[in-house]
């Protein structure tokens, strides 16, 4: 069974950034009359944030580590690790973390490491990067999250553009023998792997002159071979099924007892998908906190962005004990029951 416990590692803080651009749903033009109302209320997705053109993936996180070190007074030079999961790369090589390192100023003397992931990539690269503290030899790290899913998918596609969100988080980790643990659970049905897939851009597919070329697929769909494709209901059926399963078996194996969490932070997929999760579940209503309405499905960072946005004031002033799960690319899920404790959680970061 997949499950992994992390001693001692303690979240010290948590930071968010999206770009100034706001783009309206109601507005859009890939929309016939009628059709924005329909999906913003199936979504929950009336607004998000984008990037304009020359701002990179790690341009966002430097500032948000930038306002997070700050926040939390630790010297640069006290950052020993540092992670990005991201499926939105400055480039195809080298991987963005290292441009993330020198953009930031950090020390030469640090473990670095890119995570190819998107929707799950903040519990998978809170286990990476907290198993690499959980040793001790290294004492603080930061763990970087977000994509910029619009500049992969078609701005043409009316299945896609409401939905995907710019913004990017930083959670900063420390090694403290006295936290307490921190414990996942992981799964993956990677035979469903072209459930979400771009097709071209890698060795399977290289680029081509025609993957660089729109096709129509119906009325206001037009994608290039490049661009991202998500099998909606597959992946929905995945979320409400896979979801339930998980967090109930990460309790059974570690006697948690799921009704007792401050908080339940799910992955913003859509707010018609996380409420099936959280009804099928019996959690309350008020533990259970969206952000997708101002800043849609922002991927990686979707759940530390909620976190910072909606729950801010509870994180930094109080104790608190939280159930996150997230779930898509691969198609892949994962869970992670973890403490806080007064952490530094300043609001979003707009740069």
């Amino acid at each position: 069974m997949s499950f992994l416990q992390i001693e001692n590692v303690r979240i010290a803080g948590v930071a968010a950034c999206v770009p100034p651009r706001i783009e309206e749903n109601i507005n859009l033009p890939v929309f016939i009359p009628g059709e924005a109302e329909k999906v913003i209320q199936q979504t929950g997705i009336e607004r998000k944030h984008l990037v304009d053109e020359g701002v990179f993936l790690s341009d966002l996180c430097t500032r948000a580590g930038e306002v997070l070190l700050e926040k939390l007074g630790w010297e640069k030079d006290s950052v020993e690790a540092i992670c990005l999961a991201s499926l939105s790369p400055d480039f195809p090589e080298p991987p963005t973390a290292y441009i993330i390192q020198y953009k930031l100023g950090l020390s030469e003397d640090c473990y670095i490491v890119d995570i190819n992931q998107g929707c799950p990539g903040w519990v998978l690269g809170l286990s990476n990067i907290a198993s690499v503290l959980g040793h001790g030899t290294m004492k603080r790290a930061l763990l970087f999250t977000g994509d910029l899913p619009l500049t992969h998918n078609s701005m043409y596609d009316k299945e896609v553009r409401p939905i995907f969100g710019d913004g990017c988080s930083v959670t900063a980790l420390e090694y403290d023998i006295e936290a307490k643990p921190m414990q996942f659970h992981f799964g993956a049905r990677g035979k469903d792997y072209d459930a979400i897939i771009r097709e071209f851009g890698g060795t399977v597919h290289p680029i081509t002159e025609e993957s660089l070329k729109y096709v129509e697929y119906g009325t206001n769909i037009k994608r290039r071979g490049i661009d991202g494709i998500m099998k909606g209901m597959d992946v929905f059926v995945f979320g409400i099924r896979k979801v339930p399963k998980t967090l109930q078996e990460l309790c059974d194996h570690y006697n948690i007892d799921l009704m007792k969490m401050d908080k339940y932070l799910f992955h913003q997929a859509n707010h018609y998908m996380v409420e099936k999760i959280r009804k099928k579940l019996n959690i309350p209503e008020n533990k259970v906190p969206f952000s997708m309405k101002d800043y849609g499905n922002t991927a990686s960072a979707s759940i530390p962005i909620t976190m910072v946005t909606q729950c801010y004031h509870e994180y930094s002033s109080k104790q608190m004990e939280s159930i996150a799960c997230a779930f898509g690319t691969g198609l892949s899920w994962c869970s992670v029951h973890f403490y806080t404790d007064h952490i530094v959680c300043p609001e979003i970061v707009i740069y």
